[in-house]
């Protein structure tokens, strides 16, 4: 027994003593050829500088599968990832020993800059390689510089599920052919030169989830299920088409399409991004819109010719919509004025229509707002105060429309005025309307979020939506003397526009406060006065235009001293004296002061006088100049001094003769 016990003892040891030498083997490492193919393929970048620290663990003689932004399989171990996407790396072409690579799986070298080379010198149809890449699930090449023909047959590949080709502009192709038996789920070629007609067989792909062909020349049928659909800048038209079992994302601006989906609720119950602008969209809004509404995060159908009124439901529940954008269209009648507690609505743009009547009250149940934009219509109501109330207000376009009134009741008191403080105001936009009266002082006074930078985080007004989905923000307003639609609003961006109404009297001291200001136009109105000289305060000030009122005075010299002043319009007032002498004020043509015959100097053909010269408080110019006085004290000081040293020069010296 004792034997029996003993034998299975030895034989437990020897167990023990295989499983530790087994576990203290070599582990196997990438096979040689694998290695020697990557090594080349990093000689081919530029790695010096920042690129450096990508490729600082490939290193010769060690186990590849180790390196960073490679990954081996277990078994064989032979590589079957490659990522060096998003390094910023340089090449002038891809290095081919990268196709000796049969293992890969996934292979991603996106964000990386191939200097507009073809890949790889012969032309993109060397891509053929990697028809012999069995395992390749993964192709990511976007935003790489890459130009040239791309061969359809890499669609094709059994097992590919994701082609990433977006952002390369010079790369051009077709759709092929797709077999019931593929597994592609995403496919990206906007912003490429990729066009032709979509194959009806595109409805194979049982497994597509993303299908993104913006900004390419595309027409065709269109698959009935996916999460992300994009088909802007295209050529598509007809009715809207919309996948069979709908899409989280919608996308299809910048088109032909001439109708809108009949029913809302069957396709688009679960859609939470819908962006149809710069279509050809005709008729009425249905109130089957408002269906999508109650869960659509943003609705931007922007720029059609849609006519009729909004419909009352639209803004009724919008506990789920953040933006709504029904800008340059046909639009009539009132805004519905039903906005129930609860509303989620960030920015509204309704400009660029035929709407009529008062601003709802009842947008105050919108407290995340930040951008209303209401211009160029034809409502007819007083200046909004009460919309002060909402916290998060920063942008208010109100201009070219029936507006009337003061900007505040001259019979206001303190505590009244400070029910019209906006306190994240940046954009305020009143041009073109019939308001009348002075512009209040103290109103100007409450404008804090003009005098001081808040951090707000993000740089641009946007919002981000599923799948990196990116929406920003735009706003049409006259700056620099241009009618512009901003594309981007920059947080930084701070305006006040009052031109083209009936204010008199004063200009309101209390502007020179706001030294966060880049644009104040307060032309076509009936001021009078002097310039204040606090606006020599608003130093980031770049436009300026006090056109076309009845200004009088002489122009403020310290406002010489406004560096970033490239646009500025004191045409057509009663302006007196001289022009300041700066190399700012050297910048601006004549027509910047034309129509005041009382202003001389340059660049003006009047001369001034002597004495109007000696009445001149010394410009940007002569802050720099010497005065006489200090000149002759300085070179006092200097004489004084050397006269010093030479004397205890010349003691020293007969001292050391002693």
């Amino acid at each position: 027994m004792l034997l029996i016990l003993l034998q299975i003892q030895i034989v437990c040891l020897l167990v023990v003593i295989a499983k530790c030498n087994s576990l203290t083997a070599p582990p196997i490492r990438c096979p040689p050829d694998q290695a020697s193919a990557l090594l080349e393929l990093k000689n081919s970048f530029n790695t010096t500088g920042d690129n450096y620290t990508t490729f600082r663990s490939w290193v010769a003689g060690t186990d590849c599968c180790s390196w960073a932004g490679v990954r081996c399989s277990r078994t064989r171990r032979p590589c079957n990832l490659l990522n060096l996407g998003d390094h910023q790396l340089q090449a002038n072409v891809l290095e081919p020993a990268l196709f000796r690579l049969t293992s890969l799986k996934h292979l991603d070298l996106s964000g990386n800059d191939f200097n507009m080379s073809q890949l790889p010198a012969t032309g993109f149809e060397q891509l053929k390689f990697l028809a012999d890449l069995s395992n390749m699930t993964v192709l990511k090449l976007s935003k790489n510089k890459f130009e040239g023909p791309f061969p359809s047959i890499i669609f094709q590949h059994k097992n590919l599920q994701t082609v990433d080709l977006s952002e390369n502009p010079g790369i051009f192709g077709i759709l092929p052919n797709f077999s019931r038996d593929s597994k592609l789920e995403n496919i990206y070629v906007s912003t490429t030169n990729f066009s032709g007609t979509i194959p009806s067989s595109i409805g194979n792909l049982k497994y597509l989830k993303m299908l993104d062909l913006g900004v390419s020349g595309f027409a065709g049928i269109l698959p009935s299920s996916m999460e992300y659909f994009d088909l802007s800048f295209n050529n598509f038209g007809g009715p809207i088409p919309v996948p069979r079992d709908g899409s989280v994302t919608l996308d299809y601006s910048s088109n032909q399409f001439s109708s809108m989906p009949l029913d809302y609720s069957t396709y688009l119950g679960d859609t939470l991004y819908f962006k149809a602008s710069r279509n050809n969209l005709s008729g009425n809004l249905t109130p089957s819109i408002c269906v999508i509404a109650r869960s659509t995060q943003l609705i931007d159908i922007s720029y059609n010719n849609l006519s009729g009124s909004i419909p009352s439901c639209l803004l009724e529940d919008a506990s789920a919509l953040q933006v709504l954008s029904l800008k340059e269209n046909n639009l009539s009648g009132e805004i519905p004025d039903n906005i129930k507690k609860g509303c989620a609505l960030e920015a509204i743009d309704f400009s660029g229509n035929l709407i009529e009547g008062k601003i709802p009250r009842s947008l105050l149940a919108c407290k995340n707002m930040e951008i209303l934009d209401i211009g160029s219509n034809q409502i007819s109501d007083t200046f909004p105060c009460w919309m002060s109330t909402l916290p998060k207000l920063q942008v208010l376009v109100l201009k070219s429309n029936k507006f009337t009134g003061q900007l505040l009741d001259p019979l206001y008191n303190e505590e009244d005025r400070n029910k019209c403080e906006f306190s994240a105001l940046r954009i305020a936009d009143m041009a073109s309307n019939n308001f009348s009266g002075t512009l209040p002082e103290g109103w100007f006074k409450i404008l804090k979020s003009m005098k001081a930078k808040s951090d707000n985080g993000t740089l641009v007004m946007e919002n981000q939506y599923y799948h990196g989905q990116t929406y920003q923000f735009t706003a049409a307003l006259t700056y620099k003397g241009y009618d512009i639609t901003i594309s981007k609003i920059l947080r930084s961006l701070v305006l006040i526009d009052v031109s083209n109404n009936i204010f008199q009297g004063n200009i309101p001291k209390a502007i020179g406060e706001l030294e966060l200001l880049r644009g104040l136009n307060m032309s076509h109105n009936a001021l009078e006065g002097p310039i204040p000289p606090q606006f020599g305060n608003l130093k980031q000030l770049e436009s300026l235009d006090l056109s076309s009122n009845e200004v009088s005075g002489e122009i403020p010299p310290n406002l010489a001293s406004l560096n970033f002043l490239s646009t500025l319009n004191l045409s057509y007032n009663m302006l007196t004296g001289p022009i300041p002498n700066s190399p700012q004020f050297f910048t601006f043509s004549y027509s910047s002061f034309l129509g005041n015959i009382g202003l001389c100097g340059p660049p003006v053909s009047k001369q001034c006088s002597n004495q109007t010269e000696k009445r001149l408080i010394p410009n940007a110019l002569e802050q720099y100049s010497l005065d006489p006085l200090l000149l002759v004290f300085t070179a006092l000081g200097f004489g004084v001094c050397f006269s010093i040293t030479t004397i205890v020069i010349w003691e020293s010296h007969n001292w050391k003769q002693c």
